[in-house]
């Protein structure tokens, strides 16, 4: 797989993986979210009470990279999950949301600061 795989290739991959194995009865939109937020807290765990400096450090490191990395992959495979498992496009739900976020997060306002909308 090459730099050039696109989401519904992806998409196509796991949903393979997951039918030649019989999971899809598992794969609700509720287990699916637990199964993302498990995942994604796995990632958190590999920088949990780590400076950013030592995080720097840590990443330079190939298997505490790969880790991060696999963890990651674990995230995105869940979330393709998902967005089979509701019948989402997963291109068109992220450019609906950036274009949501650009009228919540308007350059002249957000440029420089990490505030939430609501404080802009």
């Amino acid at each position: 797989m090459d730099d050039k795989t696109t989401i519904e290739e992806l998409k196509r991959i796991v949903i393979k993986f997951m039918d030649e194995r019989g999971w899809k009865k598992y794969h609700n939109p509720k287990d699916l979210a637990v199964s993302i937020s498990i995942e994604a807290a796995e990632l958190l765990e590999i920088f949990q009470w780590k400076s950013v400096e030592e995080i720097k450090d840590m990443l330079k490191d190939n298997e505490k990279y790969q880790k991060a990395c696999e963890e990651l992959a674990d995230i995105i495979i869940y979330c393709l999950y998902f967005t089979n498992a509701v019948n989402a496009d997963m291109s068109e739900i992220v450019k609906s949301k950036m274009e949501r976020n650009k009228k919540k997060y308007p350059v002249e306002k957000a440029k420089g600061n990490a505030k939430k909308y609501t404080e802009l």
